[in-house]
């Protein structure tokens, strides 16, 4: 693909999102080379058959964006807290090799972003592929808590544990004697349109209504919602709910359009038959419940209209490992990248089996067979090198205004 035509490709895939939140994305990509491949995901697909020969390997339940900053905390719908891969809307059945590809892929080409220099990165894609083929040849799925976590996983689930829910609300709303209302500084949120603000209200109020509780979930304020890189300009809104009370026992909720997964075209073209899912709202949240060990809290695939959107707690950005540079140890670094192989592994085998997925014992068949590994090795430095000349592309058609979006 050209240069151009990259180019075209980004601006059709990105066609009729929020113009305000599509530009903030836009300018992000324009960050660096890593910030770019995580808002890149379908054209990164797009260019796997460059990558030969790309081996073939048994088919799974892929997160389908796998990088290094989709994973991370959450409370789960027990109210505990887990660490595990967060966000599933790319989810397909597809080769195992994919996710193991797209985050080798986000390491070579987060290596700045680290503060790592290529012998380090090579070293930690390798030890990533040991950590997850070894956890796929023992076959059983395990999971990450605040009790079997340690090192700066084990720290991040005690800090989530440690915060105080009117900390959370503090930072996130207003208050106005005891009613709240969402902070709309455009940096974590901007501000519902009445008639937005109309819809989600009128979807709540009939969703409370099904509820065993539907005092709970009465709406009390409605932005639009500014998290992530690939979704951004997505139909995505925070809303906040009585809970259980106001002012400090208040709810957080994240209602995010589901759309179609970036793998859906790749996958067909493989013949790997996909299930029929009632919507993509009910893909996405099928297979994340199924994946990880406990499902987030209020998870779960609803309409809003005709279109479908899913539904959870509102996960905070700051319950992600701070990986800017310097900010963890080479040991500490290399503890988590080995956490997320393992991650990787569980969730696989966790889903193992279910709607055509490799069962656990061909997966425990490919992890032993060692071959693979140094090809993706290799084909992962060449999604590097691809990655790297498109957003040197991009940046150079963003600082001329290609991507300007205009009201």
């Amino acid at each position: 693909m050209d240069g151009m035509n990259t180019l075209k490709t980004i601006k059709t895939f990105n066609a009729g999102r929020d113009a305000e939140r599509l530009s903030l994305k836009y300018a992000h990509m324009r960050t660096d080379p890593f910030v770019f491949l995580r808002g890149t995901c379908h054209l990164f697909y797009d260019h796997l058959s460059q990558i030969a020969p790309l081996l073939t390997s048994p088919s799974v339940w892929v997160c389908g964006d796998l990088h290094l900053e989709n994973f991370g905390s959450y409370k789960g719908d027990n109210r505990l807290s887990y660490f595990d891969i967060n966000d599933f809307d790319e989810t397909a059945l597809a080769p195992a090799s994919w996710d193991v590809l797209r985050f080798l892929t986000s390491l070579r080409v987060g290596a700045q972003t680290l503060g790592i220099n290529p012998d380090e990165v090579t070293a930690l894609c390798h030890s990533f592929l040991s950590t997850y083929a070894n956890a796929l040849v023992v076959g059983k799925s395990r999971w990450l808590e605040r009790d079997t976590a340690d090192g700066v996983i084990g720290q991040l689930l005690k800090s989530l544990r440690e915060r105080r829910r009117v900390d959370f609300l503090d930072k996130r709303t207003e208050r106005n004697g005891k009613q709240r209302q969402l902070r709309t500084d455009g940096k974590k949120a901007l501000k519902a349109s009445d008639k937005q603000r109309l819809k989600i209200t009128g979807f709540m109020d009939k969703f409370a209504s099904q509820q065993p509780n539907p005092e709970f979930y009465r709406v009390l304020d409605v932005a639009r919602r500014i998290a992530g890189t690939g979704s951004l300009g997505v139909a995505r809104y925070a809303v906040l709910v009585e809970g259980k009370g106001s002012p400090d026992g208040n709810f957080l909720l994240d209602l995010k359009q589901a759309l179609p997964s970036s793998l859906a075209s790749h996958v067909k073209s493989l013949k790997i038959e996909q299930p029929a899912w009632q919507s993509d709202a009910h893909r996405v949240v099928t297979v994340q419940s199924r994946a990880q060990a406990v499902p987030m809290a209020f998870l779960q695939p609803v309409r809003v209209g005709k279109t479908p959107y899913v539904l959870r707690d509102l996960q905070p950005v700051e319950d992600r490992l701070a990986l800017s540079q310097g900010s963890l140890s080479k040991p500490e670094l290399r503890q988590a990248i080995d956490t997320m192989a393992n991650v990787l592994a569980w969730g696989q085998l966790r889903s193992a089996g279910f709607h055509g997925s490799a069962i656990a014992d061909t997966l425990s068949d490919f992890g032993r067979n060692p071959k693979w590994p140094k090809k993706l090795l290799s084909a992962s430095a060449d999604c590097a090198v691809l990655v790297t000349h498109d957003w040197v592309n991009y940046a150079e058609a963003f600082d001329e205004g290609y991507f300007k979006i205009t009201a």
